[in-house]
């Protein structure tokens, strides 16, 4: 599309945050221009939360069905297709995608451009042949994943979240490098849908979570099968599409047929231009203040780009500070103090607010009650 845009906000990005703006600021009146050069609804529809789950929930009944003798239910050997698996959660993409849609939006009133957005100045963007001057801009562009720099990576075939869920053929032995949520999910899902899955990490398994508790799902991974080994260097790595070695510091090599790298996000800020506009940024992402204003106060950020949480539930959250701040100057601000968050193995592992390290910062003499669930009658 061509011509030249003057409207109320233009969003930068057509994930969860951006479609968040883009349809709460359009339902309040404002004329909305969004920009995305990639799919509708971004990762999480397309690689993130919806295909994840939906992998999880497949492999969720595969081991029901192994543990029904533990009740009396007696089932044969479950013949997971891995194929079918794989189409069954492209069907679940498929119905929510109309929720994210180019025609829903735009019956919203939003006009959508699918260009790649560059910053031309700081109050400007070129999308295409279309040039973008609005009162107010936010980036949500996301992030997507860091390949750390393991001597041979790049010369072997590998996975990651945005391509493992379009892989039909089932690892015979998957190897993740990553034990953050990503790497863990996936490595439980693989290995209850039939795959042998050796999960690798230079520090611990969910660093960022109670380390009490995430021991304790490390045991529960290990009693399933799945070969945990944090706090192991990669040095290097070679192979092909048949087999991939993964060698250690410590002398030991790890044999699979399929890697998956989960070692964290980086944000997606390469294509902006960013210094055209005056806004700052490190390797973390974009920065922001409170209210999730750049360093160019007519630009906000939200979501992963933002250099903060990493979760969609965060980048809803921000989607509303900034339509109270862009659209109505009122002085919303974030506060992560009851942040939850929960990665979806099985068990989840659910937190809200302060870890207990973080508590005993704040008050060195904090309590600490442990109740187990066996104690609760519906548990």
């Amino acid at each position: 599309m061509t011509g030249h845009f003057a409207p109320d906000l233009c969003v930068i990005g057509a994930g969860s945050g951006g479609l968040a703006v883009a349809a709460g600021a359009a339902q309040m009146g404002a004329e909305v221009v969004l920009v995305e050069r990639g799919a509708m609804g971004g990762d999480c529809l397309n690689f993130g939360c919806v295909p994840s789950k939906s992998l999880l929930a497949a492999a969720r009944v595969a081991n029901v069905w192994r543990r029904g003798a533990e009740l009396g239910i007696c089932y044969g050997r479950p013949q997971v297709e891995f194929a079918a698996v794989a189409d069954s959660v492209q069907r679940v993409i498929a119905e929510i995608a109309p929720n994210d849609s180019v025609e829903r939006f735009e019956a919203l009133g939003v006009r959508v451009l699918h260009a790649e957005a560059r910053f031309t100045g700081p109050r400007a963007v070129r999308a295409g042949d279309a040039e973008i001057r609005p009162r107010r801009f936010v980036i949500a562009t996301g992030s997507q994943p860091a390949i750390p720099p393991i001597r041979g990576l790049r010369d072997v075939p590998y996975l990651t979240n945005e391509t493992v869920f379009a892989n039909r053929r089932l690892p015979e032995h998957l190897i993740v490098i990553g034990g953050g949520p990503i790497g863990v999910e996936m490595a439980q899902a693989h290995c209850r849908l039939g795959s042998r899955v050796t999960l690798l990490d230079i520090g611990p398994l969910l660093p960022r979570d109670d380390p009490e508790l995430s021991a304790l799902l490390a045991r529960r991974l290990s009693s399933e099968g799945i070969v945990c080994r944090p706090g192991v260097e990669v040095t290097g790595i070679e192979g092909t599409s048949e087999a991939i070695v993964v060698r250690l510091a410590n002398g030991e090599q790890v044999t699979g047929s399929h890697l998956l790298v989960a070692a964290g996000r980086r944000p997606t800020v390469d294509a902006l231009d960013l210094a055209a506009a005056g806004i700052a940024s490190t390797a973390q992402g974009i920065t922001v203040d409170a209210r999730l204003r750049t360093t160019n106060r007519r630009v906000f950020a939200v979501g992963d780009v933002a250099g903060g949480p990493q979760f969609t539930h965060i980048a809803l959250y921000h989607a509303g500070i900034v339509i109270r701040n862009a659209l109505f100057h009122l002085p919303a601000k974030v506060d992560y103090r009851a942040l939850p968050w929960v990665t979806y193995t099985d068990p989840e592992l659910a937190q809200v607010g302060l870890t207990e390290t973080a508590a005993r910062a704040v008050e060195p003499a904090a309590r600490v009650l442990r109740w187990r669930f066996a104690e609760n009658d519906r548990a």
